[in-house]
């Protein structure tokens, strides 16, 4: 049993006799990583800002469906060349340069690994009534746990939550529903241009932000799978779920107000009830963002390995090697949990927006290559050879990588930076379309007056013999 529930694979290539699965797995794991309470908080934010409810339901849509669809295209790399996602980044930035989005990679996982532990510590605080500190300690150690076992306990936990959770949430909303005046709650349908935009972002950040990682769940589908079949059951998992939980928190906050302000996860489960109703609730919360935080552990792990085995040459990883950086992640996650458990929902807006400066570049970067410039046609050992048809450094794209993030930078909208585009536009953040489109069209540009290095077809490891 340990032999077939305990991951051997790190960011090696999966061979074909150990892929299993079908694209219908993608469905539920992102249906259940975002039936969750961060992602209640994230749909909050629009209406705690400044948001009407009926616009930023609709601009929570749309942002979860053009980030998803991106997202989405991510995801359907995975079974073609069944590596991690950051591993591909090779192919663009060089085998060396791919460290450059990958140390922001690293800090995002930590930082969404502290957010969550931040909820799901009062959750576990309260089901186990130590309180949210010895929660938080509790919760890290369990995650990381379960990233240590690895791919297989990721998809079981995706699954599990995915019914558990959607059943939580549709006991929530009916209570919501007998609670509140939803006529009233959706009545003022005065349209605010920045506050629309703020919605759209909220939602697009969400979903770009797992880019990164999303091919790392898809990687160990068999090579036939469908590349549409694995697109449409992403989107469909990770757009509803999210959906979903952001519209519930819309309502919330605009109901509640203060009293979802001064402790989010408390107000949650006051909504069901009490006793033994809301201690199961609490279990629903602490599980909902243990599939996340597996999910941001594991990525995490995976992506602090590509950056150093770039330098390093490694391939292959021991298990001991394994636990060691998923140490390193918890302990990071932890540590920043702890120190910003008290100003959480102040901070995590910003650390949203902020974090989409810098991958809606890599994204498009990523995205143009593998479809419209190699059309999926990678030579797989070269991603691990500096000295190979990828080289170490690949400075096309890492100054296109560069001028998307600076070009963002006049509309981008934080509490510690502001640029000076944003004012003319009414307040609104469009950051992350600049950041995907001028990327997008730069590299593009770029990359098609030379394509030398790629393949005719897809070379794997085991034979250099092309395949598809």
């Amino acid at each position: 049993m340990a032999d077939s529930l305990v991951e051997r694979r790190s960011i090696d290539v999966v061979p074909d006799d150990e892929r299993h699965g079908t694209a219908f797995s993608q469905f539920t794991l992102w249906l259940g990583a975002n039936l969750q309470i961060t992602a209640v908080v994230s749909g909050a934010l629009a209406v705690i800002f400044g948001g009407g409810a009926f616009w930023s339901l609709i601009g929570l849509l749309v942002g979860n469906l053009l980030g998803g669809a991106v997202m989405s295209l991510h995801s359907a790399q995975g079974p073609r060349l069944g590596l991690p996602q950051m591993i591909s980044s090779r192919a663009q930035f060089g085998v060396r340069g791919a460290v450059v989005p990958l140390l922001l990679v690293v800090v995002m996982y930590v930082g969404f690994f502290a957010s969550g532990s931040v909820l799901a510590g009062q959750a576990v605080g309260e089901l186990t009534h130590l309180g949210q500190t010895p929660g938080i300690l509790l919760f890290a150690a369990i995650t990381a746990l379960m990233a240590a076992i690895g791919y297989r306990v990721v998809h079981v936990l995706g699954r599990v939550a995915s019914v558990i959770c959607a059943l939580a949430f549709i006991y929530l909303g009916i209570r919501l529903l007998d609670r509140i005046d939803l006529g009233a709650a959706l009545a003022d349908r005065a349209f605010d241009l920045p506050m629309f935009l703020l919605a759209v972002s909220i939602a697009a950040s969400w979903q770009l932000a797992f880019g990164p990682y999303v091919a790392d769940y898809s990687r160990y589908l068999p090579r036939r799978t469908s590349s549409r079949a694995t697109f449409w059951w992403t989107l469909a998992g990770t757009t509803l779920g999210s959906q979903w939980s952001m519209a519930f928190g819309v309502l919330v906050a605009a109901s509640a107000g203060a009293a979802f302000l001064d402790d989010q996860v408390s107000y949650v489960v006051s909504l069901g009830g009490t006793g033994l109703i809301a201690s199961l609730l609490y279990f629903v919360i602490a599980l909902g963002k243990l599939t996340i935080n597996v999910l941001n552990t594991y990525g995490g792990f995976m992506s602090m390995v590509t950056g150093i085995s770039g330098f390093r040459g490694q391939r292959a990883l021991s298990q001991r090697g394994r636990s060691a950086y998923i140490a390193v992640i918890m302990i990071a996650g932890t540590a920043v949990a702890l120190l910003g458990k008290d100003t959480f929902l102040a901070s995590f807006k910003d650390f949203l927006l902020f974090l989409l400066t810098f991958f809606t570049p890599w994204s498009a970067i990523n995205l143009v290559d593998y479809y419209l410039i190699s059309r999926e046609r990678y030579d797989i050992p070269a991603l691990s050879d500096p000295d190979g048809r990828y080289g170490a450094w690949r400075w096309d794209a890492l100054t296109v990588y560069a001028v998307g993030i600076v070009a963002q930078l006049p509309f981008l909208a934080t509490t510690f930076y502001t640029g000076p585009l944003v004012e003319p536009l009414g307040g609104a953040d469009i950051s992350w379309v600049i950041g995907l489109l001028i990327p997008a069209l730069l590299y593009w540009l770029l990359a098609r007056r030379d394509t030398t290095h790629i393949p005719a077809a897809t070379i794997m490891p085991t034979d250099r013999v092309p395949v598809g």
